[in-house]
């Protein structure tokens, strides 16, 4: 049943006693926040790399060409890698079991025109699993297709920002868009998380720029996502095993770093993985350190407010408390005093990430944030930890006989 004597009594010793009160206060208010930093920043660096990789599939694998910087085999140094069709149906079908999308990319720059409007934009001449390599997002219409690859069509799809530069208010879907003076018809317009460079592009069947530009068969660059089943060592393997192979199909040096370079995220994500557990690590020792301080610092303090409170103590049994009476108002005060505490901790480690965390961009740390939830937890924890610590020495003194209660000194 509601006592509110006993509420009253323990708000009325709090307010008497307000630097004893500030203090123990404090220290779970700085333990709370100190937390909520720690973790909001660890979560901010998580973000930064998690946003690393929004504009690609994460475990994609991109094969470029370059020149040769040593002689091998009777070719001279500086000789200059070129991909062919018959270099991505190689790895197409030698790793079809690794490879989960694949496709070649030519790359251009053009003069687009649209009626009176004009800019330059890049071109990326693909197959259609580029649509998965890049994540992109089709707004309307459709991607690049099979059927465009056989036929040669001259079909391009285009990002929102060159719809928004040439179409004005009008849809681009089905119209005719003039590049380099030659007509292509708008099938699909996309959207891609990877920002504004990547919406300001035009992709197009990789045949149809073999065809119109040049009139040959090279590609500039083959991009490949192997089996999401793979592990990261798994992956790094078959990529080592990948590049071994086209070094070998073109006769170039195993040592050879630039006529043939391999980019495999999945070891930047393996190496980013392990930088952030062991950040995360740090923080949860020093998160749980704190922690820590806070529930010493909460029961050093009980333990002097029982020592101070001792005499009241006596008082109370010489005038009939009995011991449950005594303990449940010195510990609901502890609860009382952690939880705001606690609270106020949390509502100043939040505002302080909101309020520095636009700052904290500088230092890769993006939109720092910590969940409630886990905070919350932090000071339950917190609070039972100075119930336990005003339980102990109040459970005590509560059996202390009242004439020794007041004699103490």
């Amino acid at each position: 049943m509601f006592d509110l004597d006993l509420w009253r009594e323990i708000f009325q010793s709090i307010n008497k006693n307000r630097t004893r009160s500030v203090l123990s206060g404090f220290t779970v208010a700085f333990a709370i926040l100190l937390f909520a930093v720690l973790f909001g920043i660890a979560n901010g660096l998580n973000n930064t790399f998690d946003e690393a990789f929004v504009d690609d599939a994460n475990n994609a694998i991109f094969i470029f060409s370059g020149m040769t910087s040593k002689a091998h085999k009777g070719h001279q140094a500086g000789r200059r890698i070129q991909f062919k069709n018959e270099d991505y149906d190689f790895v197409k079908e030698a790793y079809g079991d690794n490879v989960q999308y694949i496709t070649a990319r030519i790359y251009k720059n053009v003069n687009a025109t649209f009626r009176n409007e004009k800019n330059t934009y890049n071109v990326r001449a693909v197959h259609p699993d580029h649509q998965y390599l890049e994540n992109t997002l089709i707004k309307e219409g459709r991607y690049i297709n099979q059927l465009d690859i056989d036929n040669r069509a001259k079909n391009v799809i285009i990002g929102r920002l060159v719809e928004e530069d040439l179409f004005l208010k009008t849809t681009a879907l089905g119209k005719y868009i003039n590049l380099n003076g030659i007509q292509y018809k708008v099938v699909g317009t996309f959207t891609d998380d990877g920002g504004d460079n990547e919406e300001r592009m035009i992709y197009m069947p990789v045949t149809t720029a073999q065809r119109i530009y040049g009139n040959n068969d090279y590609i500039d660059q083959i991009n490949l996502t192997y089996n999401p089943k793979m592990n990261y060592n798994q992956a790094i393997a078959f990529s080592n095993e990948l590049t071994r192979d086209l070094k070998d199909r073109f006769e170039v040096s195993q040592n050879d770093q630039r006529a043939i370079r391999v980019r495999n995220l999945a070891n930047e994500s393996k190496s980013i993985n392990q930088m952030t557990f062991g950040l995360g690590v740090i923080i949860l020792v020093i998160g749980f350190g704190t922690l820590i301080a806070g529930v010493v610092g909460i029961s050093n303090i009980m333990i002097f407010i029982v020592k101070e409170r001792t005499k009241e103590i006596g008082i109370r049994k010489a005038l009939g408390a009995p011991p449950k009476a005594i303990v449940s108002i010195i510990l609901l005060e502890s609860i009382i005093i952690t939880a705001i505490a606690g609270w106020l901790g949390l509502v100043l480690g939040i505002g302080v990430l909101e309020l520095v965390g636009s700052s904290l961009e500088t230092y890769f740390i993006k939109d720092p944030s910590v969940s409630p939830r886990l905070v919350f937890g932090a000071t339950i924890t917190l609070i039972i930890a100075g119930a336990i610590a005003g339980y102990l020495p109040a459970k005590k003194a509560s059996k202390i006989k009242p004439i020794v209660a007041l004699r103490d000194d």
